[in-house]
């Protein structure tokens, strides 16, 4: 996911708010396995591959596994060969090959992944800094990379890795390795995924940050779709399961709960979207859906199809302010409905804004929904581009973006503006003659011109009101 940096893998995410609790999925029905030679493990001879039986091992049978005193080599493969079997079993697809697994503690991954996506320096991240800015989720205190980092390195519990074709699990114990269960099932339905659709196709990669979000709606809803259908037959009694013993845990960190509710948003409504789809057309729609992903999160959260409005945008900076061109599309970001509920929410949580209730993230209406990314002033989102700007021409560079934002109708884009202005609002902001906004201080403090005209708000942002006029000349407030 690009907007964790985790561009090239797929991870088991953990979140937990106060009061809130993640609902479970109902179980689907067993059937009968067929009977396979036990002596082949299939992979090589197509007709000695079913459908619930993996290098030796029925998906209902028990193993002798004891996880108290960690994983050893033997317990791990029939460990992995099970719950490859499970997955077979319940999202009725066929592995085509041994999914390898192992385990990095969480600092290791934590190193590895400090920074993002390059160095803190890149051009990437300076032209992300600035859409996370524009969401009011990471400040200029902190940056992007930074922020992002330090959420992922804390709620990350594995990953799998489509170009090494490889599960990690992050631990707090390498040298005596466990495994929750649900975020091995979690993780190996990535594996068939990626065996079945390879996940390291184009149609898996967006320039946009709503794009790889909306796409992630799929690939996460469907393992966490399945993820749940398994714990609730663990829980049940239904399958024998292994038990993950309490360990202390160093998960701890800085998460930065704007950045964590953004990219959680496929894990919520991913699997409310894909059970609909398997309502609709079993495993076969959710399988059609991974040919041909969601193209924004507006999709994910109501589950339609309606597709993003078009929105053309000419460059009219002066005075040395120039876009990024090389980065995103044409320069320019979209942050979807997903990302708008995130600085809304977390407004709301860190500064009091006036935008919605804290407490409506807990208020789903699905047993498969683990809150709710449906608010009024992200509500009737039909599309926005967010062009972070630039200008050279001093000692140190300054930074700032034009941010058009569409809407379904004049009241949405009304309700858009009102809540935004409402962030700006909280952080004291004081509106000039001229009407720009400026935040004196704290990590927002910039200049904003905020304008709705009809369905469409643009806000333009600089370091001072001269700048936001010089960004984007001539826009009357």
């Amino acid at each position: 996911m690009r907007t964790t940096g985790l561009r090239a893998v797929f991870a088991a995410v953990l979140l937990v708010l106060a009061g809130c609790a993640a609902p479970t999925a109902a179980p689907g029905g067993d059937v009968s396995p067929a009977t396979p030679d036990p002596d082949r493990n299939g992979f090589d001879d197509p007709a000695q591959d079913v459908l619930g039986w993996e290098n030796g091992y029925w998906y209902d049978e028990p193993i002798a596994v004891d996880q108290s005193d960690g994983l050893n080599d033997s317990e791990m493969e029939a460990f992995v060969a099970r719950g490859m079997a499970r997955v077979e079993h319940i999202r009725e697809l066929e592995f085509d090959e041994r999914v390898p697994v192992s385990v990095i503690s969480r600092d290791d991954y934590r190193s590895a992944n400090a920074g993002g996506s390059g160095s803190s320096d890149s051009e990437f991240n300076r032209w992300n800094d600035q859409v996370w800015e524009a969401l009011f989720i990471a400040g200029e205190s902190t940056g992007s990379a930074s922020a992002i980092s330090a959420t992922t390195g804390s709620s990350v519990l594995g990953f799998y890795s489509p170009s090494d074709g490889e599960i990690k699990i992050v631990t707090d114990s390498p040298g005596e390795p466990t495994i929750d269960n649900a975020t091995l099932i979690h993780e190996l339905v990535h594996a068939v995924q990626d065996q079945r659709f390879d996940l390291t196709d184009a149609r898996f990669r967006s320039e946009t940050q709503d794009g790889d979000l909306a796409t992630d709606g799929v690939i996460e809803g469907d393992a966490s779709y399945v993820e749940r259908q398994y714990s609730e037959r663990c829980a049940a009694g239904t399958w024998d399961c292994v038990a993950t013993p309490d360990t202390e845990n160093s998960r701890g960190g800085n998460p930065n709960l704007g950045v964590l509710i953004t990219i959680y948003q496929p894990y919520s409504d991913g699997p409310v979207y894909v059970h609909d789809l398997y309502e609709r057309g079993g495993w076969e729609a959710v399988n059609d859906a991974l040919r041909n992903p969601p193209a924004s999160t507006e999709q994910t959260i109501h589950v339609t199809d309606e597709s993003p409005r078009p929105i053309s945008f000419a460059d009219e900076g002066t005075n040395g302010w120039t876009t990024f061109p090389d980065q995103g599309v044409e320069g320019s970001d979209t942050v979807g409905e997903a990302s708008m509920f995130a600085m809304f929410w977390y407004q709301a949580r860190t500064s009091g804004a006036e935008t919605v209730r804290v407490q409506s993230i807990a208020d789903t209406n699905s047993r498969y929904d683990t809150y709710n990314y449906d608010a009024e002033p992200s509500n009737g989102w039909a599309n926005d581009r967010l062009f972070p700007y630039r200008n050279a021409a001093g000692a140190e560079a300054d930074y700032g973006y034009v941010w058009v934002t569409e809407w379904d109708t004049d009241g949405d884009a009304r309700e858009f503006r009102d809540a935004y202005l409402n962030v700006l609002s909280a952080h004291d902001a004081a509106q000039r003659d001229d009407g720009i906004y400026v935040v004196e201080d704290g990590p927002f403090n910039d200049a904003f011109r905020v304008v709705r005209t009809g369905d469409r708000v643009v806000i333009v942002n600089g370091p001072t009101p001269a700048d936001v006029d010089e960004i984007r000349p001539g826009l009357a407030s």
